[in-house]
């Protein structure tokens, strides 16, 4: 576990925080006792949460080597989280070293940890942004400095839009997003749902009431006129485990208990 003695500064550790509670469920190191205990009780509430993240984390890796293999050579990840085995720049890097790859996010314990994975890696970058401005990102000088928005670029919003409570207000962000995007562009998205159990709901918000974010699942209806803007490639939108599976991993046997919802886009060509 991560050292409780040390943090970079201004971070407070005893408020649990939801880029390390997604660590500890992904068996990683960064995260502390507060984020370890909302883990345990957001396990009781929802047992297969563990698995939930590690299919969430391996659907991100599909969607990005398939744009990868598509000839997709500029990412960004937006609300990236804390570094993880198989993050972006891994991922796109084992099939196209020449890829580049911006991290943007607000936690300064997430940018803390990206630059220190980043140092000494070319092509890649963090910076700070609100997620839950994600389209901010397409204007900021240094992302600008370092992606050419003249050539395809695919945006990863891993399980952002729901730190977005208001559906026109997600909604507008994704389409000013969609239209900063030159043609040839993709966007990949995660979204937790209460489709399968909405009585859960609830339960689920009071565990994360001590957290420094707060979501809200939202049905497929809603996030498909939230991403309406892009055109999805099939499946279409679909639980993690059912987006493009990869035989190598184990079956899952009740993809809906992910509670997360995950599909591509592709920007919209004018009419």
């Amino acid at each position: 576990m991560a050292d409780e003695g040390w943090s970079p500064a201004d971070v407070d550790l005893t408020t649990p925080n939801t880029a390390r509670i997604y660590d500890y469920l992904l068996g990683g190191k960064d995260n502390y006792a507060a984020d370890r205990e909302v883990a345990e009780q957001l396990m009781e509430v929802i047992p297969e949460a563990r698995m939930a993240a590690r299919e969430n984390h391996a659907f991100v890796g599909r969607a990005v080597r398939f744009l990868a293999r598509e000839g997709v050579r500029q990412f960004i990840d937006i609300g990236s989280k804390l570094p993880a085995s198989g993050n972006v720049h891994e991922v796109a890097a084992e099939v196209a070293p020449d890829a580049a790859v911006v991290f943007a996010d607000g936690d300064p314990v997430v940018l803390a940890h990206a630059r220190a994975l980043l140092a000494g890696t070319p092509r890649t970058a963090a910076v700070r942004c609100d997620p839950r401005r994600p389209d901010a990102v397409t204007a900021d000088p240094e992302v600008r400095a370092f992606i050419d928005f003249e050539r395809p670029v695919a945006c990863v919003l891993d399980r952002v839009l729901h730190f977005i409570d208001d559906d026109a207000e997600a909604a507008a962000a994704v389409r000013r997003l969609h239209d900063a995007l030159p043609p040839g562009s993709h966007l990949v998205f995660t979204h937790i749902t209460q489709d399968p159990e909405p009585e859960s709901g609830g339960d689920v918000g009071n565990v994360f009431k001590r957290t420094t974010g707060h979501f809200w699942g939202r049905s497929r209806a809603k996030l498909l006129d939230i991403v309406g803007c892009f055109d999805l490639l099939e499946p279409g939108l679909t639980y993690t485990p059912q987006w493009r599976p990869d035989a190598s991993r184990p079956h899952v046997p009740s993809p809906e208990r992910t509670f997360t919802l995950a599909g591509v886009g592709r920007v919209r060509r004018p009419a």
